[in-house]
């Protein structure tokens, strides 16, 4: 399907235990799997732990995007279970962050036998408000953003990232996820900024069969507590914790807390 393996495209790196669970950790938008770097050790104690850049991010085969591909969160979806059948990873629980945790859904509604659990950090299913629903935006909010975005995208990224972040009193936060932002190719930055805020998968949540965890902040500007709440009621089964933790990024903010929630989870019934 693909001129190199998956391992090299999207710069697969594995730790922890060989024969523990496998945790494969799926990043944001304008990210990569660097931002995970404070919960691995936690994680890896207890699992086999499965980092990857998802296609136009990080160290990631820049070459392989395209935007017919990615123009959507389905080429995403498809490259996590491309990735796990190269890998033969079963009973996977598939940790997906913000816009990830939706393409996890997606990945998990289309071979549910080959995860084991699923936990949506700060997830949202869709960002624009509707009639009975809060995403946290309108689309004036959103036009603007994207406007934004496709006109200075550096300026965007320094601007925007604080507020993703929050945590005004701890700006080397802030100052981490604009870098992050920054080393995004900006034309592939647009492309999933519209894939990450113009979609809609609320209906997808009612298909969810694996057990799954919600994880919410106490305080987020991009998925306010609404909206965690939401996605737990549509997920028959599910669970919700809400960490004391503000921002859109608990992985960096409160890694003890995002590691203790994500292993409570992995470890029990």
């Amino acid at each position: 399907m693909w001129p190199v393996s998956m391992r090299t495209r999207n710069n697969v790196v594995e730790t922890g235990r060989e024969d523990g669970p496998v945790v494969l950790l799926a990043h944001g938008f304008g990210c990569d799997q660097n931002l995970w770097r404070l919960v691995v050790p936690a994680l890896a104690e207890h699992y086999r732990v499965v980092l990857f850049d998802h296609t136009g991010a990080g160290r990631s085969d820049l070459s392989a995007w395209t935007p017919e591909r990615y123009g959507t969160l389905d080429g995403y979806a498809d490259d996590v279970l491309a990735l796990c059948r190269e890998l033969d990873l079963t009973d996977v629980v598939l940790v997906g962050h913000s816009v990830s945790a939706m393409i996890a859904v997606l990945a998990a509604n289309r071979e549910p036998a080959r995860f084991a659990k699923l936990v949506l950090l700060t997830p949202s299913p869709r960002y624009l408000d509707d009639d009975g629903y809060r995403g946290g935006f309108s689309r004036e909010d959103i036009d603007e953003l994207l406007e934004a975005l496709e006109s200075n995208y550096l300026g965007w990224s320094a601007a925007m990232a604080p507020v993703i972040m929050g945590n005004p009193d701890r700006p080397e936060l802030g100052e981490e996820l604009t870098n992050s932002f920054c080393r995004t190719d900006p034309a592939i930055a647009r492309v999933f900024a519209r894939a990450t805020f113009l979609s809609d998968n609320r209906a997808d949540l009612a298909e969810v069969s694996v057990p799954t965890l919600v994880v919410q902040c106490a305080q987020d500007a991009i998925a306010p507590p609404e909206v965690g709440q939401f996605t737990h009621d549509r997920i028959a089964g599910s669970r919700l914790v809400t960490l004391d933790a503000i921002g859109h990024c608990p992985q960096l903010s409160a890694p003890g807390a995002t590691a203790a929630a994500i292993t409570a989870f992995v470890s029990g019934p």
